[in-house]
């Protein structure tokens, strides 16, 4: 799937660039997988992930984090487009930008947990798991 992205829109893997308040608001008051995660949580997940802002003009308007080894494993996490942002196909953008990453490439498995989009995810390869009992977890 290869998708346009909208002008006046950017996509950067720079770190230097991520708004932390914007990311923390977003994950502690308008997520639904971490409300009311702790700032100093936010900051300590960012600078040991792989990082992707989308931004329109200066401001960050979207965000993608990867926790990966960069050779077998990637766990696609904190996914999101901000409100007045949405219903242009920014994050089928970002999402591609992120999977053509060059640290992303050749791995084994790539994975997600998602509530509510998985019709966005489909559309890149992604399926329920084949054998979820394979899987097993520690859920704080």
């Amino acid at each position: 799937m290869q998708t346009q992205l909208t002008p006046g829109y950017e996509i950067s893997a720079d770190p230097n660039r991520l708004n932390l308040d914007i990311i923390h608001q977003f994950l502690a008051v308008e997520s639904y997988w971490s409300p009311g995660i702790a700032r100093a949580v936010v900051e300590r997940a960012v600078q040991n992930s792989l990082c992707f802002g989308l931004y329109h003009g200066p401001a960050q308007v979207g965000f993608g984090r990867v926790i990966t080894d960069k050779s077998t494993f990637a766990l696609l996490s904190d996914f999101f487009i901000l409100a007045p942002h949405r219903g242009q196909g920014l994050s089928k953008c970002l999402l591609q930008f992120i999977l053509a990453h060059k640290d992303l490439q050749g791995l084994r498995r790539h994975l997600l947990l998602t509530s509510d989009a998985h019709e966005l995810y489909r559309k890149f390869g992604f399926t329920e798991l084949g054998n979820p009992s394979r899987f097993m977890e520690i859920l704080r």
